[in-house]
């Protein structure tokens, strides 16, 4: 039955499909699909500047040192 149905459509001028429905004879129904257009938006995104700031810091090691015994 889906095989029939399928083969019993045709697109139409204005971008509509006609269906052919087997019932006590033929009735036509016009189904119009859906339009879809696809298109770009363009949005702006603000993006906080971060900074580093460098320093420097002085770190006091110990000095070890070891003598032999004589």
């Amino acid at each position: 039955a889906a095989a029939l149905a399928v083969g019993a459509c045709k697109k139409t001028d204005d971008g509509g499909i006609e269906v052919q429905k087997p019932v006590v004879g033929t009735v036509t129904d016009t189904v119009h699909p859906p339009q879809i257009t696809v298109g770009t938006d363009t949005h702006t995104v603000v993006v906080p500047k971060i900074e580093m700031k460098k320093e420097t810091t002085t770190v006091v090691t110990p000095k070890v040192s070891v003598k032999k015994r004589p």
